[in-house]
């Protein structure tokens, strides 16, 4: 690897902008790969350094560079939650229907995780399949149900998520709804949320 290609990595995992802007300027490639096949982009995103992100956008960073773990900046975007490198990402173009190494878009982590603001911006402003079904047979909503912890940020994603959209009675692989996980769950409010909205189709 070129000193400057290292340079721009650091750079961009600890923030330093300046240190971006230099090594891209002095020749690093903007989407060169550490051992793990991270691209600076994706270090930066998952740091939340929104500044050293915009620099490698605006460098042309490629947002949908996979990593060993399938991971790429925008689907990390679901992960760490942050509204505001959703923003940074969406003028670079990213492919809203890429998946993750379980086979989900970044709407489906952001669910589980109790990221209310990401689930509310990234179904604003992408067109994210709201009924995206992963590997293990699971949308955003079966998993705010199945994996989150029934409490405000979960019952808001699960109203974000049908306001959107969602199909309530989808079910899962084994053929168990979100309804019959809520029940199984003790998670009254959301189990009302969803038999609501399975009365009203």
């Amino acid at each position: 690897m070129k000193a400057l290609d290292h340079d721009l990595l650091e750079a961009a995992r600890t923030g330093d902008t300046d240190g971006v802007l230099a090594a891209i300027e002095g020749g690093a490639r903007v989407d060169t790969r550490d051992e793990e096949l991270r691209t600076p982009l994706l270090l930066a995103v998952l740091g939340d350094h929104l500044e050293a992100a915009r620099a490698l956008v605006a460098a042309g960073a490629d947002p949908d560079a996979q990593d060993r773990r399938e991971e790429s900046p925008w689907l990390a975007t679901g992960v760490t939650g942050s509204v505001a490198m959703l923003h940074v990402l969406l003028p670079a173009g990213p492919d809203v229907t890429l998946r993750n190494r379980f086979g989900g878009i970044s709407v489906i982590p952001a669910s589980e995780r109790g990221h209310v603001a990401y689930v509310r911006e990234v179904l604003r402003c992408t067109d994210s399949d709201v009924d995206h079904v992963n590997r293990l047979g699971w949308t955003a909503l079966l998993e705010a149900v199945i994996l989150g912890e029934g409490g405000r940020a979960h019952l808001d994603i699960v109203a974000l998520l049908l306001a959107a959209g969602a199909t309530p009675d989808l079910p899962d692989g084994d053929g168990v709804t979100a309804l019959a996980h809520a029940e199984r769950r003790g998670f009254t409010e959301i189990a009302a949320l969803l038999r609501a909205a399975g009365d009203e189709r």
